[in-house]
């Protein structure tokens, strides 16, 4: 019977631990960039809870894909912005926390390689603010649908 309890306790250790390597191993496959992506989309229709729910993907983005080539301080400004923003359901605040982030972000990825794709830096003239897209066409988060299209290319890089 000890031996059955002892067999029954491994094989169950065994199962979590299988289970939280197979979490981790799903933290450390999200992109950062697709993930600040979802949140710069998130802000474009103006949905704050999902808004929120990506900045949590983000920051465990960041957590499980530590990069040599940028700067703790910096990831931790990422880290610290991406909070705020999953911590808030006002979209104003989140908006105002997401310049900030973009600028940040801008840095980790100029700093570090985060995949093959050009990114475009965009900008906006009536927030004075940036932000990084996937595309060349204009969808602005700062103001949702009110000035979808308001802002222009301002750098394109890899």
């Amino acid at each position: 019977m000890k031996t059955f309890i002892r067999l029954l306790t491994i094989h169950l250790l065994a199962l979590i631990v299988a289970g939280s390597v197979s979490s981790q191993e799903k933290a450390a496959s999200v992109d950062p960039l697709q993930a600040y992506y979802d949140i710069k989309e998130a802000l474009i229709s103006s949905n704050a809870s999902l808004a929120g729910a990506k900045a949590t993907q983000l920051i465990n983005a960041i957590k499980a894909n530590e990069k040599t080539g940028a700067s703790k301080v910096l990831r931790e400004k990422i880290l610290s912005e991406a909070e705020h923003i999953a911590g808030s359901k006002d979209i104003e605040h989140q908006r105002d926390r997401f310049t900030s982030l973009s600028t940040d972000f801008y840095a980790f990825a100029k700093a570090i390689k985060l995949n093959d794709k050009p990114v475009y830096y965009a900008y906006c003239p009536m927030k004075k603010s940036y932000w990084l897209s996937d595309s060349e066409a204009i969808r602005n988060p700062y103001y949702g649908d009110k000035m979808l299209t308001c802002g222009k290319i301002a750098e394109v890089f890899k």
